[in-house]
């Protein structure tokens, strides 16, 4: 007698395209802006990867460094995105990644570049937060959470490349000492805190 309100219990279960059990179904529409979101994460993947090497190409090996720790990272929140939507019973749909850009004036216009993408990204998580929240998606919204404060920092380190950048003004010494730092993993902005 177990075993049959068991085989009841278990055929009212909803499930998703791939038959994995969902405990709370998603809006349609929150579901398209997180893929959404998931392939803009693909694509920053590849435009940060495309920086590592444009810097590589110009022996600045700490800029290189960073730009490919940068690729993995967005890689890594690529594939967070992609673990959520299968979490909640879902098909994750990969769009076509365009080619990026390769070509760039200066190290600056690579960083004010890299500094758009992380803005743009920021109001991307800032979007499908209020989305989550408008549809009372509480399981979004908590995933969310550390994603949005993650990515609000790395929009503000990126601002501080980027300055840090442009008053080297392209001059040698200066953007090689920057290299260097980058090299050693110090690419964070000052404190004012103890």
């Amino acid at each position: 007698m177990l075993s049959t309100s068991h085989s009841n219990a278990s055929a009212s279960i909803e499930t998703g395209p791939s038959g994995r059990a969902i405990a709370e179904a998603i809006s349609p529409e929150l579901l398209n802006a997180i893929q959404d979101h998931l392939n803009m994460e693909r694509q920053a993947h590849a435009s940060y990867f495309a920086a590592a090497i444009w810097f590589a190409e110009r022996t600045l090996k700490g800029f290189s460094r960073f730009f490919r720790d940068e690729s993995s990272s967005e890689h890594e929140h690529a594939a967070q995105f992609a673990e959520y939507i299968i979490a909640r019973g879902q098909s994750v749909e990969l769009k076509t990644v365009e080619a990026p850009l390769q070509n760039w004036e200066s190290p600056a216009d690579v960083m004010a570049s890299a500094f758009q993408m992380e803005v743009d990204v920021t109001a991307s998580l800032q979007q499908l937060y209020s989305m989550a929240e408008r549809v009372s998606d509480t399981r979004t919204t908590v995933f969310l959470d550390p994603m949005v404060e993650m990515q609000t920092q790395s929009e503000y380190e990126f601002a501080h490349m980027l300055g840090r950048v442009k008053f080297a003004d392209n001059q040698a010494a200066a953007l090689l000492l920057i290299d260097s730092e980058l090299d050693q993993g110090n690419n964070k902005p000052a404190s004012l805190q103890a």
